[in-house]
């Protein structure tokens, strides 16, 4: 089968969709399946590479300046003279059997769904990013785009299948695209766990420490860009009480700082000494991290559970957020169990949550333990990745 992979994000720029698409390329690859990665230039990256049997065509590109709408993250965009022209050219003569497009507001997406329609080939979205802020101004803004370019766009092309990674999206596609069930895929993302068999923590926590030159104090890992939806505030609200009984505790987040108002509050409550801004770190460095830390907290505005969360959760970290139970359709969060949850803006519950796991090994110990197994048991990337692959065969008739 061919199998065209659209996403404006591909490595080696940073982020959750472009691990994703990188992802499943790789394995559609090893299933013996032709691969072809159409995405937007980025950095010094080459224009046409060759690698683990995907061949990857980066179109020129620009990027969005660096604003609030923006999330103060570099998004890139294709939209370029003779790009769509590239876009049907690469398409025609690669003739995919099926094309599975990342993004529902990217332009790439947008060509690649024009092409599918016109040559009546069947096509797969997923969806990652949800279009909504916590700022009320921007959020609005994004309704507006939401209704009258995506929404209109995307029932124009009308994807084979939606893919909600999980519950929240789900209900997203239906109220927002007015998608009806028969179209929708209810489908997690995953995690490649064999990046987590075989750490020490003990090992790992040594090498952390040196490191950072952080001493003996509890470690609290905050995975993942910092960008409004995940902009940490509430972390460093709850910090004051935290470092009350803990005084040598340090947080260290590790991903770019597209949002630095976290900083500003650090400062104002007197707690930035206790924070370690990392920046972007290589994938291979982060189980280490992770293993190595008490904690990872970070998702913690309700507006979902990332992979940052569940690659904590699969180094076997004990974790706290401030999302619903139900978030994923296939696996139920138990507060306790896998994980401590806390209410979006309760940063007092925060607090007490994390010295809840400072000061009780065994309660920190079950629920890292815990965690990690749900994740093995229902998140194996593997598996997420033949399901997609099943979904694929089936709308193309390959099955």
């Amino acid at each position: 089968m061919r199998i065209a992979i659209i996403n404006n994000f591909f490595p080696p720029r940073m982020g959750g969709s472009a691990y994703v698409s990188d992802t499943l390329a790789r394995y559609y690859a090893a299933q013996g399946h032709e691969v072809l990665v159409i995405t937007a230039a980025y950095g010094g990256a080459l224009p046409v590479e060759e690698r683990d049997g995907i061949k990857i065509v980066r179109l020129p590109s620009w990027t969005l300046p660096e604003t609030r709408i923006s999330f103060n993250f570099d998004i890139t965009f294709a939209l370029k003279w003779g790009n769509r022209k590239k876009v049907f050219k690469l398409l025609d003569g690669f003739k995919p059997d099926v094309v599975h497009q990342h993004g529902q507001f990217f332009d790439l997406t947008w060509q690649s769904g024009l092409w599918a329609r016109k040559r009546k080939v069947p096509s797969v979205l997923t969806l990652h990013t949800r279009l909504q802020s916590p700022m009320k101004p921007i959020h609005a803004v994004f309704r507006m785009l939401d209704a009258f370019v995506v929404k209109p766009i995307t029932s124009y092309n009308k994807p084979t299948k939606l893919i909600a990674i999980d519950t929240i999206f789900y209900e997203y596609i239906k109220k927002r695209y007015k998608t009806p069930d028969e179209r929708i895929e209810k489908l997690a993302v995953g995690v490649e766990l064999d990046r987590f068999h075989d750490l020490d923590p003990v090992a790992e926590r040594a090498k952390l420490r040196e490191r950072f030159d952080i001493g003996d104090g509890p470690v609290i890992a905050s995975l993942g860009h910092v960008i409004p939806v995940r902009d940490r505030i509430n972390l460093v609200k709850a910090l004051p009480e935290v470092l009350k009984k803990h005084p040598d505790t340090k947080v260290i987040v590790i991903g770019g700082l597209y949002n630095s108002t976290f900083l500003d509050l650090a400062k104002q409550l007197g707690v930035e000494d206790a924070l370690i801004c990392t920046g972007t770190l290589p994938k291979a460095e982060i189980p280490g991290i992770l293993a190595g830390s008490d904690m990872e907290v970070h998702d913690l505005q309700g507006f979902g559970i990332g992979i940052a969360s569940l690659e904590a959760m699969a180094a076997g970290v004990p974790t706290v957020m401030a999302e619903r139970a139900d978030y994923f359709p296939n696996a139920v969060i138990t507060n306790g169990t896998e994980s401590l949850l806390t209410k979006p803006g309760d940063h007092h519950a925060l607090a007490e949550s994390i010295n809840r796991l400072i000061e009780d090994e065994g309660v920190a110990k079950k629920i890292g333990e815990a965690g990690r197994q749900w994740v093995f048991d229902n998140f194996d990337m593997p598996k997420i990745c033949e399901a997609n692959l099943d979904i694929l065969k089936k709308i193309s008739g390959k099955a």
